[in-house]
């Protein structure tokens, strides 16, 4: 395996050239893409049956928008240490609720810890509901299911903190666009990146199968 300084140079010469791809992308095709694709993950049989689901919530630009599938039991990150590249998911009440959340971490809409007064449930947390589905931003992925993520690590840590903790991992959900989705071995990994158990594009549904002996945490 090439060294983590090699696979860092890999990685963000990758994340330029992706990145230098999408910003050509007309935004009527983002929202034509992210509309089939909120479509398509009506038909994974765990997001039909989940109960909590962490969704990031999409930037403007150049990543496919999340706004038609935030339903379920919903929790939204936060980033909580920029130095560390943490970040918690607090739950969200309602869509009047998703709706005022104040702008944080550029320019994404955040939750406050505090929900009229209380605190909300943060999915870290021994006594809050089993988190079944996480669907992850990316740069990119490809078709061996490797995230290419923005360089930060927090869903890393946040997934590796998840499991530590002695819960279930959720299903890794990767949203891609059909210009975020490259070719098998493409985007670089170390022993600390996960790869994602299913890819949704507007074209298909791409499902990873298990490695024999493979652990639900880890």
């Amino acid at each position: 395996m090439p060294s983590l300084q090699c696979l860092s140079k890999q990685k963000r010469l990758l994340r330029k050239a992706v990145s230098a791809c999408l910003g050509r992308v007309p935004t009527a095709s983002i929202d034509a893409q992210s509309n089939e694709i909120a479509r398509r993950i009506q038909a994974i049989p765990e997001f039909k049956t989940a109960g909590g689901i962490s969704c990031y919530l999409s930037m403007p630009l150049n990543e496919v928008a999340t706004g038609p599938i935030t339903t379920h039991r919903l929790f939204v990150p936060k980033i909580t240490s920029k130095e560390n590249s943490l970040m918690d998911c607090f739950e969200i009440y309602s869509e009047e609720d998703l709706e005022s959340l104040p702008s944080g971490t550029w320019g994404i809409k955040e939750p406050d810890p505090l929900y009229d007064g209380k605190a909300r449930a943060n999915a870290l947390e021994e006594q809050t509901e089993q988190l079944d589905v996480i669907l992850l931003p990316a740069v990119a992925y490809d078709r061996s299911f490797s995230r290419l993520g923005h360089g930060k690590g927090y869903y890393d840590r946040f997934i590796a903190a998840y499991t530590s903790r002695g819960r279930r991992r959720p299903l890794l959900v990767g949203l891609s666009l059909r210009e975020q989705l490259l070719e098998s071995g493409a985007i670089p990994m170390s022993d600390f990146d996960w790869k994602v158990d299913v890819v949704v594009t507007p074209d298909e549904i791409l499902v990873r199968e298990k490695e024999r002996g493979e652990s639900t945490t880890q």
